[in-house]
């Protein structure tokens, strides 16, 4: 490529971020803002915007790749049409985007936030969280937090243990994305850095619950999202394998937000714009939050503690337990042939392995698996006839 061209490109890129302070609202993060942990040096021909490069890392990052077999509520049940974690987090993108477009907000941001929200979900769903928790928890790590989780993939873990170098602003609304949460309004905390954000994750990581609040309006929208793109389609899963009917969704929810995923999300979805433009939060009506406080109740007390999905959970338990204990006791005898340093370890870089200790490692690995890879490790290392039928 000519360099006239490159001398083209960057002078769209700079007309690009200088037109930001008139297309996008006041409230809106710019690109000229984006901050990185380490400074970059540029390829003369790269002329894309930093969040813009957030997003092309986190797609093309492993961690990501991993998404493809991650349950998101339901799994191992044999249904093509079930919602998997990488359905989820392109739902939250594409909701997020939404919102954000009528509230003149930067999209690239929402979207490097979005797709990276859950890249640090274990194996088999909040249900696997809790166990390797209890597990880090008693070989003297802390508490184990998905989100948390989510920035040492990113910041830590990718590129052999360099990390993607992303912004400040997307690694923020990564760890601070709690859709579980729930809230009427929320308001940025603009005034973060990456010692706040350091700071914020060892604090994390000492609690066993936590409450992180975003610096960006972005970040604000991406949270409340995670929960418009689930709450719905947890129903419609449901309702798909049997264990609801839709009639049992509470007679105040079907009114005001709807009895199918299309409805609740669009309702949603109008009443946060409706709530939040030209305003420097993001909010829900009060009517609305209400009755989504209520279906979230509802889901958590009719499928998300349902016996009928819970059926394997011992199983899995013993797995997490066999993993973590067989991958200890290699890492300690230096097994070369152990798959915790031919599928993980190999390569990676002095850095990561002097800054983390055996069982930091361990959590690690056993966090970054698929459920399917999770599984065939059970089968090679137990004879429990529950994971030979994975192999």
């Amino acid at each position: 490529m000519k360099t006239i061209h490159h001398e083209t490109l960057h002078a769209i890129k700079n007309a690009l971020n200088q037109g930001e302070t008139v297309l996008l609202s006041p409230q809106a993060s710019q690109n000229a803002h984006g901050l990185r942990r380490k400074e970059e040096q540029r390829l003369p021909h790269d002329y894309r915007q930093c969040y813009a490069i957030d997003v092309d890392r986190i797609l093309n990052s492993r961690s990501y790749t991993r998404y493809i077999d991650k349950t998101q509520v339901f799994s191992l049940i044999k249904n093509d049409h079930i919602t998997h974690r990488v359905l989820h987090v392109q739902l939250v993108s594409k909701i997020a985007r939404t919102i954000g477009r009528f509230l003149s907000l930067n999209e690239d941001l929402i979207e490097a936030i979005a797709l990276g929200h859950d890249i640090g979900h274990v194996p088999f769903g909040h249900d696997g969280e809790r166990i390797l928790s209890r597990l880090c928890q008693a070989h003297g790590i802390g508490y184990f937090h998905h989100n948390v989780q989510s920035i040492q993939f990113l910041d830590r873990i990718e590129r052999k243990g360099c990390g993607l170098n992303l912004c400040l602003q997307t690694l923020d609304g990564i760890v601070g994305h709690n859709g579980e949460i729930h809230n009427i309004c929320l308001e940025p905390d603009r005034k973060k850095s990456f010692e706040i954000l350091d700071e914020e994750l060892r604090h994390a990581r000492r609690k066993s619950q936590h409450t992180l609040v975003p610096m960006t309006l972005e970040g604000c929208i991406v949270r409340m999202a995670d929960t418009i793109s689930y709450i719905g389609r947890d129903i419609e899963d449901a309702v798909r394998i049997g264990i609801i009917d839709r009639k049992s969704i509470p007679s105040r929810c079907a009114q005001i937000l709807g009895k199918t995923n299309g409805e609740i999300v669009y309702t949603l979805v109008t009443d946060i714009i409706v709530n939040s433009f030209q305003k420097p939060v993001i909010r829900f009506s009060p009517e609305v939050s209400e009755a989504l406080a209520e279906l979230k109740a509802f889901n958590l007390r009719q499928i998300y503690t349902h016996p009928a999905i819970k059926g394997h959970l011992e199983y899995i338990r013993i797995g997490f337990e066999t993993l973590f204990d067989c991958y200890l006791h290699d890492l300690a005898e230096e097994n070369p042939a152990s798959v915790i340093f031919t599928h993980f370890l190999e390569d990676m870089s002095d850095d990561y392995r002097n800054d983390h200790s055996h069982a930091h490692m361990v959590r690690d690995f056993i966090a970054g698996m698929t459920d399917r890879y999770f599984l065939q490790q059970c089968a090679s290392l137990t004879s429990v006839e529950f994971f030979k039928t994975y192999r």
